[in-house]
């Protein structure tokens, strides 16, 4: 049985959002939208979107470093959210293993996000219906595209191939041969969920921070000749 998904490798993903960014610009326009922002600029800003980048550091100053993690439905196995719906409208794709919303029966009550425990599923307050990452069904399928372009939106955006898309129930597919070789993970097995997408860790690195890093280079300024002068820090100030 296939099972199609993401594996996303973490020690090359740069936290460019490009994935993000693709992602919204494909669903708003296809099958999955329009993904309509409210008040997107206000002081109480809401959206919808099927992935987020967060970024965060790890290890203690000075040899700190950043980590992007980025995260949508992971298209679960053993998916909760699809036996808490009471109208059937999130369900599993036998021919693929993909976890869809059928949004003429979707009424918004939000269960399916209660139930997900990666917190992937957002709601669209202007059609009030859930929403959730596709694989990009409408685009891996189209016959249009050549072959090379019947990938996820996110995975062609990537500008450093941390995404790959394939069959982890292939064992020669290239996902599972990469889960295979670099250790990759799943997301929280505690919670019984199976999920399909995966992740490569970080490999750890010795690179470290030395303290004459830590002070600043000469300005540019400085060096041009443009610093604005300063006055002495006795001279009498005019108001």
């Amino acid at each position: 049985m296939t099972q199609l998904a993401l594996v996303i490798d973490l020690n090359v993903c740069v936290g460019c959002h490009a994935c993000v960014t693709s992602c919204k610009q494909w669903n708003t326009s296809g099958s999955a939208g329009p993904l309509v922002d409210e008040h997107a600029y206000g002081a109480d800003p809401t959206g919808t979107f099927f992935n987020r980048v967060m970024s965060f550091e790890v290890g203690e100053f000075p040899a700190t470093q950043t980590v992007h993690f980025p995260k949508s439905c992971l298209h679960c196995e053993d998916p909760p959210c699809v036996p808490v719906c009471p109208t059937g409208a999130s369900y599993k794709r036998k021919l693929d293993g993909i976890v869809l919303v059928d949004y003429d029966k979707c009424i918004g009550c939000k269960y399916c996000a209660w139930a997900c425990p990666y917190g992937v599923r957002e709601l669209d307050e202007k059609r009030q219906v859930m929403t959730k990452c596709t694989l990009c069904v409408d685009r891996i399928y189209d016959q249009a595209l050549p072959m090379a372009e019947r990938k996820p939106a996110c995975v062609m955006a990537c500008p450093t191939n941390a995404r790959l898309f394939g069959d982890v129930h292939d064992p020669e597919s290239v996902v599972s041969k990469a889960i295979r070789e670099n250790a990759g993970y799943a997301l929280m097995p505690e919670a019984g969920t199976v999920p399909a997408n995966h992740y490569l860790p970080r490999r750890r690195r010795d690179n470290r921070t030395h303290p004459e890093q830590l002070v600043r280079d000469e300005n540019p300024l400085r060096v041009e000749g443009r610093e604005p002068a300063r006055p002495p820090l006795d001279a009498d100030w005019e108001h």
